[in-house]
């Protein structure tokens, strides 16, 4: 029987019971969702939304850079993260498991 608290690749695992449920970095305080429905896991954090000079939405410069050295935090405890930001000044750090 496979672990639930564990995502396996052939390649690359990740286990649950290793992350933190919270991580603030910067000031900005990063939650743990784990969407059981498509197996996917990212940190995620909303922050101000902010508009370039051409109107698209963007995420709030200084929670970009938290995010970024989220990613570089994970990366170094070998996970394969990813930065992303989306809709209404949410940012995601996404636990790739695809590799």
């Amino acid at each position: 029987m496979k672990d639930p608290k564990q995502i396996t690749t052939e390649a690359y695992r990740i286990d649950k019971n290793n992350l933190r449920r919270n991580i603030s970095v910067k000031g900005w305080d990063f939650q743990l969702v784990e969407a059981t429905s498509t197996n996917d896991m990212f940190y995620q954090c909303r922050g101000e939304v902010m508009y370039d000079d051409e109107h698209d939405e963007m995420p709030d410069p200084s929670l970009w850079r938290a995010a970024k050295e989220l990613e570089g935090m994970l990366t170094k405890q070998g996970l394969k993260p990813y930065t992303e930001h989306s809709e209404k000044g949410w940012v995601e750090v996404i636990l790739n498991t695809d590799t």
